[in-house]
């Protein structure tokens, strides 16, 4: 019998140790290693020798045969900065039941000119086939395998030979190498360098479905995200109908695009203009609603703030907040109440971002405050009205990026009138934008011309 060997991992950041240590010296989390049983074989692993490559020049590498896979989802394809790169690893995380395997899935039968892999380890060949069914779309381009073990699906991948892998989800895949079960450090580490290093050196593709833990990160050590080239963070609240998609990291494209979904009980459909959903057509004005224009990755939309003031019943006024940063509404009520001499101090203040979106654009500052004072006065806003401004500690309106961006998604939306900083209008020809530009330059500026 082999000799059985005994290991610690880190949990969060996966160093090994050789007993268990209260603090990890690498990521300093506390009470964070775990015991796992290795089985260290002889000759195997990273111990064989292998015939070294020749290096070349960065000069004649030649990156013009590199063509992206479209995956027909044009929402998921601009996050990822175009398409899929061939011979890339991208990671998908998020909540369980956000739809991260609807979304790959639709991924990989949407373009019938690729042939693509699902391997799931979570379901089995007719649950996925009854998913499809309910999507509507069945291309016999995307071959689906129910497996676990990584030696069978790498020897399935030849057999298949894909343009695209889907691997649902890394947790589930063991490593027969090692004694301990699927999930594990070591498990998650081995199956994720084994599958990267099978996309390096075949140039197919592989997608992994991470995990989260119940504070959000994704399950398994934080090599994991530094072992792949792109990792992708699927968000949204369960109770509505929205999804973001969010790029975190992303070795060929940037950072700072998003996809936005509508999750239907026909599949994930892709919104491509949000600002017509985002903002509620009423038949009769309501007070403490405002429009703010932000600005997510390069995309401008309009986003409608909902604002409720009231006397306080229980002595202790609240603030609460849904999809805007807390801390920052107390800080704007903080300004309202020194500099600007609202009282607010007594009253209750209830924020709410539409659509179940969380937002942490400060151009969003000026639609709050302005939502906060119109319930607090009872006075509805015109409906024609947007802002776009960020409110400084002393209660002065500061400028914001991207204006010119923010003011063409404005005119394109039909509104007249939008609140800027007037800070924020170099390079603006006023008489050519389409829309009445109020520039202010204190909060006191812009109660007066919204109340009169």
């Amino acid at each position: 019998m082999s000799k059985v060997k005994k290991a610690f991992f880190c949990a969060v950041c996966g160093v090994q140790s050789p007993k268990w240590i209260g603090k990890c010296p690498s990521c300093g989390e506390w009470n964070s290693y775990h015991e796992e049983i290795l089985k260290k074989e002889t000759g195997g692993g990273y111990s064989q020798k292998k015939d070294a490559k020749k290096a070349v020049p960065i000069g004649e590498v030649s990156t013009s045969s590199v063509v992206r896979i479209q995956t027909g989802i044009a929402e998921f394809d601009n996050v990822l900065g175009g398409g899929i790169v061939p011979g890339s690893v991208i990671l998908l995380g998020g909540e369980p039941g956000i739809g991260k395997s609807t979304l790959l899935l639709q991924a990989a039968i949407r373009n019938k000119a690729i042939k693509s892999l699902y391997i799931t380890g979570e379901e089995n060949e007719q649950q996925i086939k009854m998913r499809a069914e309910r999507i509507g779309i069945v291309s016999d381009s995307c071959f689906i395998l129910h497996e676990v073990a990584l030696d069978a699906i790498l020897e399935s991948v030849k057999l298949v030979e894909p343009d695209l892998l889907i691997i649902d989800s890394i947790q589930t895949v063991y490593s027969s190498d090692l004694d301990s079960p699927p999930g594990t450090v070591s498990q998650v580490r081995e199956s994720a360098a084994s599958l990267q290093r099978f996309a390096k050196e075949s140039g197919v593709p592989v997608v992994l479905i991470g995990h989260i833990t119940k504070e959000g990160v994704i399950a398994g050590p934080k090599l994991l995200e530094h072992m792949v080239d792109t990792v992708l963070q699927f968000e949204g609240d369960r109770n509505h109908v929205y999804r973001i998609l969010r790029s975190v990291k992303n070795r060929f494209g940037s950072t700072s695009e998003i996809g936005i979904f509508e999750m239907l009980s026909a599949g994930l459909r892709e919104v491509s203009n949000p600002s017509e959903i985002l903002v509620t057509n009423r038949e009769e004005p309501v007070s403490g609603v405002a429009c703010g224009v932000m600005v997510e990755g390069q995309r401008p939309f309009v986003i409608e703030i909902q604002a409720l003031v009231s006397s306080a019943v229980y002595g202790t006024p609240q603030r609460s907040s849904t999809g805007f940063d807390q801390r920052r509404l107390n800080m704007l009520l903080a300004v309202l109440e020194k500099r600007c001499g609202f009282r607010l101090s007594a009253k209750d203040v209830f924020l709410n971002i539409s659509g179940g979106l969380r937002v942490d654009d400060p151009a969003l500052d000026l639609a709050v405050v302005s939502s906060i004072l119109s319930s607090s006065e009872d006075f509805p806003l015109n409906s024609h009205d947007c802002f776009a401004a960020e409110v400084g500690l002393t209660g002065e309106i500061r400028p914001v990026t991207r204006i010119e961006q923010r003011i063409n998604e404005a005119v394109k939306l039909g509104y007249e009138r939008i609140f800027i900083s007037r800070y924020n209008t170099k390079g603006i020809d006023e008489t050519k934008v389409g829309i009445q530009i109020e520039k202010a330059g204190r909060i006191e500026d812009v109660f007066h011309r919204l109340f009169g």
